[in-house]
């Protein structure tokens, strides 16, 4: 399995994760929306409690377990990849520099379209071209990212920003 694969699939087994902890959200702001709790709050204050509840905890979870001495989130961890910068592992602020810019910014620019599109359908208008060039940027970063693993050296823009690579652990020889 090439790196590249290795990677995605280290992804996916973190998105599993991932899904859980947005689960758990729905599943106490579901019964909150509908006992009418959070339904006065304009679309604007709703964008930001879900970034808030959701996307920040991921963004530093992520970062928490990359600055971690083994240095790889489970998803990592399960596929014996880690998360180095030439020093050794990432410290927290490093870490989290990565993951907003590989979580993070995608995320949150994917809530915001929807979000916007959700509003200019509710009003019956069309969708402003603004917010179609942020679906396409929802869409094209993450594209650019999955594309960089397996082009360049496979080293992710974001990872070239932080300063950081993705390798596979070595375990010490059994002495």
């Amino acid at each position: 399995m090439t790196l590249g694969v290795r990677r995605i699939s280290a992804w996916l087994i973190d998105w599993a994760c991932i899904l859980g902890w947005v689960a758990l959200t729905a599943a106490i702001g579901v019964p909150l929306y509908l006992a009418g709790v959070t339904s006065p709050m304009g679309v604007g204050t709703l964008n930001v409690i879900s970034a808030l509840v959701v996307v920040v905890p991921v963004v530093v979870g992520a970062a928490w377990f990359e600055s971690r001495p083994r240095s790889a989130t489970p998803g990592k961890r399960v596929l014996g990849l880690e998360v180095r910068t030439d020093a050794g592992r990432p410290r927290f602020p490093l870490a989290l520099l990565r993951n907003a810019l590989k979580i993070g910014v995608p995320w949150l620019i994917g809530h915001a379209a929807v979000f916007a599109i959700t509003t200019s359908s509710a009003d019956g208008g069309s969708v402003a071209v603004g917010v179609w060039v942020l679906v396409a940027a929802a869409y094209v970063i993450p594209i650019v990212w999955i594309v960089s693993l397996f082009v360049a050296g496979g080293r992710t823009p974001y990872d070239r920003l932080s300063g950081t690579t993705v390798e596979r652990h070595e375990e010490p020889p059994v002495q």
